[in-house]
This record gives structure tokens, C-alpha cells and sequence, in this order.
């Protein structure tokens, strides 16, 4: 098949640092040629990937250091590129949330959108009845609550190149571990509370976005004042195999409607458990006693932090290899290109018979 895969420009891909979408969409590319495919990626500039990489913008908006800059007008540049050339592809697969819609109408039947984010928002519901043709996929099963009655085309969950995390069976690090963003919906600081009731270290491997900056400095900068919570800030891919594969475990103690969460399948992949909490999607990757436990309070947390460390490390990887790796995320999404591929070209064929 040929396929477009439409990146957000806000991040390289995959990601210089922090970034869940840009991450995921590398790794479906990467997936997807392996296997035989002609892809061609719609990103920024700064991008890298084996499928053709079409620039859209020189570098990714995040950290281009530009002092003023308008991701609108970036994305609008995106999709007209994507729009003048749709005719050449077989499947145009989209992880720009629902910014294309209005621009890819008469085409909707060849699209297919990932929606990577959270659902539960007053406008959503009346937008996705609007635009109610162009096929969805749920990141967990989970995420579609919020819209029960939208076009979903089905649920992958995510996947990520096996090869670029290293197994550690053996950590050396004598820590717990937070990697991710300091917001008050990932309860940064109830990941403090956790470890210190445990009474284990903490290292915060995490970035700081300006909208949460008076929430670091009022609530989180408090708590870093004692030698057991380090705070290390941001890290690359490079730097999660050590930070990771030495934890005792993963803390995810987050406090929303968690669409999937990215970090707990990076920690699987290095063989280190996760204690997250009962929220979102969760309990479909958590399975408890196996990769990790699943949490309502604190104090079962922080038991749970010991009981993590008596866990397997290989069965954490392997429950990472049988589930999540790009491999399996790639094939099941080939199974939905195949499917709405046929379904259009069904509907093009009526449209010439009656025509």
C-alpha cells in the first residue's frame, strides 16, 4: 500500500525530547516499511524516519527557538501539501486531531484518524457528529467514553521499536522512577507522597511546560527539598534506557482520563514494573501481578512498590513484546487501511455504475 502519515509539527519525529504523538507516529512508519510499504511522512523538517520525509515546516514549533510563531498558519501549510498530493495514496492517516476535517470532506472515506488526546471537552461531541464521516481509532478502549455514538473504525493501542529499549533484569539504581510532565492531572506530587510513605527515592525525569510553570513553583518545587526526590528534568531516548531499565519501578499516578500513556509501555520494554493508578486506560495495560499493579490509594502504593520488586523483570518484557511493540501496532493498523481501502473503492465503483 501507500500511505501518508500526517504528523503534528510541534515536535520532530520522533521527538528531540518529550513527545508521546511524534514518538508513536515514528515508530508506525518505521513499522510499516519494514513490512514492505510505501509510506511518506508529512512532519517537520527536523524529523527523521525510513519512510520519505516530507518537510512541512524547517523545524518542529516546541524548540525552534523563533520567538513568534503561528502553529495555525505551520498547519494549514501542512495539510495543503497533504491535500495537493491525497490523489497518490491509498490510505491518508492523520494524528492532527480534528484539524483536517474541514479540508479533506470529499475524501473522507480514505482517511483515517488517530485521536491522541483526551475527549471529554464540552465542544467535541458537536464536531464529531458534524464531520461524522471520516473514520476514527481510539488509543483505549477507554478513550471513546466520552464519545460513544462517534465513527470509531476501532482501537490500536500503541507500539514501539523493541530494539531501541534496552531489557535490564538486574536494576541498580535503588529508586522509583516519574518520567513524563509536571502537571497537576499527572500528580507529580503524588508520586512524592507514594515514595516517601514507601520510603524509596524518587527521580523526576520530566518537562515543565510554561502553562504548568506556576504549578512547579507553587506546589512540586516545595516538595524537591529533601535529598530522597531528585528532579532531572527533561531527557532523549538515550538517556530512558538507564533512567528506566535502573528503577525499581514506574510510578503513574495520574489523576484524569489517561487516553494510554506512552511511559508505562517504555518502562515494560525495559523490564521495569509500573504502579499506576486506576484511571483511563490503565487497567488494559496493566496487568496486575504480571507487568506491574494497579493502585486506588496511596498506601496501597506504596506496599505496591515493594511487591514490584519481587516481579519477573523478563515476563514485564515480554508482556511489552507480545502487546505493544510497533510490529503488532503496525499490523493492526494495516488490518483498518485494508478494510476502509476496500470499503472506498466499493464506493466508487457504485458511484461510476450510477453515474
Amino acid at each position: 500500500m501507500k500511505i501518508a502519515q500526517i504528523a503534528p509539527l510541534f515536535e520532530a519525529v520522533p521527538p528531540r525530547l518529550y513527545g508521546g504523538t511524534e514518538r508513536v507516529v515514528a515508530s508506525i512508519c518505521d513499522a510499516l516499511v519494514k513490512a514492505g510499504h510505501q509510506v511518506d511522512l508529512y512532519a517537520s523538517g527536523d524529523s527523521q524516519s525510513k519512510a520519505r520525509l516530507i518537510p512541512c515546516r524547517e523545524r518542529a514549533l516546541r524548540l525552534d527557538p523563533a520567538p513568534l510563531k503561528s502553529d495555525i498558519a505551520a498547519h494549514y501549510t501542512l495539510l495543503d501539501e497533504v491535500r495537493r498530493h491525497a490523489g497518490e495514496y491509498d490510505i491518508l492517516h492523520f494524528h492532527t486531531d480534528m484539524l483536517h476535517f474541514p479540508f479533506f470532506e470529499p475524501i473522507a472515506s480514505k482517511t483515517l484518524t488517530t485521536l491522541h488526546g483526551r475527549l471529554d471537552m464540552a465542544d467535541l461531541p458537536n464536531a464529531f457528529k458534524r464531520w461524522r464521516q471520516f473514520p476514527l481509532v481510539s488509543i483505549s478502549n477507554d478513550q471513546r467514553r466520552a464519545l460513544p455514538g462517534a465513527n470509531w473504525a476501532g482501537t490500536v493501542y500503541h507500539g514501539l521499536d523493541p530494539a531501541l529499549y534496552r531489557f535490564n533484569p538486574n536494576p541498580q539504581g535503588g529508586y522509583l522512577a516519574f518520567l513524563g510532565r509536571i502537571s497537576p492531572e499527572k500528580r507529580p506530587d503524588r508520586a512524592i507522597a507514594i515514595a516517601r510513605k514507601a520510603g524509596i527515592p524518587l527521580k523526576i525525569a520530566a518537562k515543565v511546560d510554561a502553562a504548568d510553570l506556576n504549578y512547579y513553583n507553587d506546589v512540586i518545587k516545595p516538595l524537591l527539598n529533601q535529598a530522597d526526590v531528585e528532579f532531572i528534568g527533561e531527557i532523549t531516548d538515550a538517556q530512558k534506557n538507564d533512567f528506566l531499565g535502573n528503577a525499581l519501578a514506574l510510578l503513574f499516578p495520574v489523576d484524569w482520563p489517561e487516553p494510554f500513556g506512552l511511559v508505562m509501555i517504555e518502562a515494560m520494554a525495559c523490564g521495569t514494573p509500573v504502579i499506576a493508578w486506576r484511571c483511563g486506560s490503565v487497567p488494559e495495560i496493566i496487568e496486575p501481578g504480571r507487568n506491574g499493579f494497579i493502585v486506588t490509594d496511596e498506601h496501597q502504593a506504596a506496599a505496591a512498590c515493594h511487591a514490584a520488586t519481587t516481579l519477573d523483570r523478563a515476563k514485564v518484557r515480554e508482556a511489552f513484546d507480545m502487546r505493544f511493540t510497533s510490529d503488532v501496532m503496525a499490523e493492526h493498523y494495516l488490518k483498518l487501511y485494508k478494510r476502509l481501502a476496500a470499503s472506498a473503492n466499493d464506493d466508487n465503483l457504485m458511484e461510476s455504475q450510477v453515474g
